[in-house]
C-alpha cells in the first residue's frame, strides 16, 4: 500500500455529530451552525449509521406529508444547503446516503460504553470507569424533538442507558465507591423517575454509604410520585430495604 493511501485521513475525519443533550455539528473544535432541516437530515442518517440509507427512505421519513417527487426534491435541496462540514459528514450516492467513516457520533460512543458496562465480566476498576461514564450516560437523545423516528430511538437509548447506569451503580457499591454509586443511581432515576429498580439502586447506594435518612427520603418521594402520576400504591419492597438496614 502506498504511503499516501495509508496516511490519508478517512472521509469525514475531524467532523463530529452530537445527538445527546441536543444536536450539534463540529469540525475540529469549532461548532458549525446548521439549519433545522440540515439538523434533521444529519441526525436521521447518523441514527442509521450502521449502513446505507435509501434516499427514498430519508425523503419519505423527513417529509412524510409530501408527495414522493416533492420529498425527493426537498432532500436534494437540503443536501445542497449543507455546510462544508455537513457535506463531509455524508457519503452521497445516486440512491443511498451513509455517514462517512471518519465521523464521530456521541450516541454511538455512549452505546458502546453502555454495552461494555453490561458485559458479564465488567467491573469499574478493571475497565477504568468513573464519574465520566455516568456523565456520558446521563443525557437524553435529541430532547425536544418529537418526530416518530426520533422518539423511538430516544426510548431505545433511555432503556439501554438506564440498565447500564443501574449495573454501574451496583458495581460501584460492590467496589465501595459510594459517591459514584449514588451518582449513577441518581442518573438512572432522573432518566426514568417511575422505574422501581432505579430507585432501589439509589436506596441501596445511600444505605451502603451509611445514609438511611437519604434512603427513606427517596422512598417517600417515589411513593408520592407513583400516587400522583399513576394512582398506584407504594411498593412495600422499597420500605423493606430501609427497614432491614435499620
Amino acid at each position: 500500500m502506498a504511503c499516501g493511501d495509508r496516511c490519508s485521513p478517512a472521509p469525514g475525519a475531524g467532523v463530529r455529530l452530537a445527538l445527546l443533550g441536543g444536536f450539534g455539528l463540529s469540525a475540529g473544535d469549532a461548532p458549525v451552525p446548521v439549519s433545522a432541516g440540515a439538523e434533521r437530515l444529519l441526525a436521521f442518517v447518523a441514527l442509521c449509521c450502521n449502513g446505507n440509507v435509501p434516499r427514498t427512505l430519508v425523503a419519505g421519513t423527513l417529509w412524510p406529508d409530501a408527495a414522493e417527487r416533492c420529498a425527493s426534491a426537498s432532500l436534494r435541496s437540503a443536501l445542497s444547503r449543507l455546510p462544508v462540514a455537513g457535506r463531509e459528514a455524508l457519503e452521497v450516492g445516486q440512491t443511498e446516503l451513509r455517514l462517512a467513516d471518519g465521523v464521530g457520533v456521541d450516541l454511538r460512543e455512549a452505546r458502546t460504553l453502555a454495552h461494555r458496562i453490561l458485559a458479564p465480566d465488567a467491573a469499574p476498576a478493571r475497565v477504568g470507569l468513573g464519574l465520566a461514564a455516568v456523565e456520558d450516560l446521563s443525557a437524553d437523545l435529541l430532547p425536544g424533538w418529537y418526530d416518530d423516528w426520533t422518539l423511538l430511538e430516544a426510548d431505545n437509548w433511555r432503556r439501554l442507558r438506564v440498565h447500564a447506569l443501574e449495573a454501574l451503580a451496583g458495581a460501584f457499591v460492590g467496589a465501595r465507591r459510594f459517591p459514584e454509586a449514588v451518582a449513577a443511581a441518581g442518573a438512572a432515576v432522573r432518566a426514568d423517575p417511575l422505574r422501581e429498580s432505579s430507585h432501589a439502586c439509589l436506596i441501596r447506594a445511600h444505605l451502603a454509604e451509611g445514609n438511611p435518612g437519604e434512603a427513606l427520603l427517596d422512598v417517600e418521594r417515589y411513593e408520592r410520585r407513583l400516587r400522583a402520576e399513576l394512582g398506584l400504591p407504594a411498593p412495600a419492597r422499597l420500605r423493606r430495604l430501609v427497614a432491614v438496614a435499620g
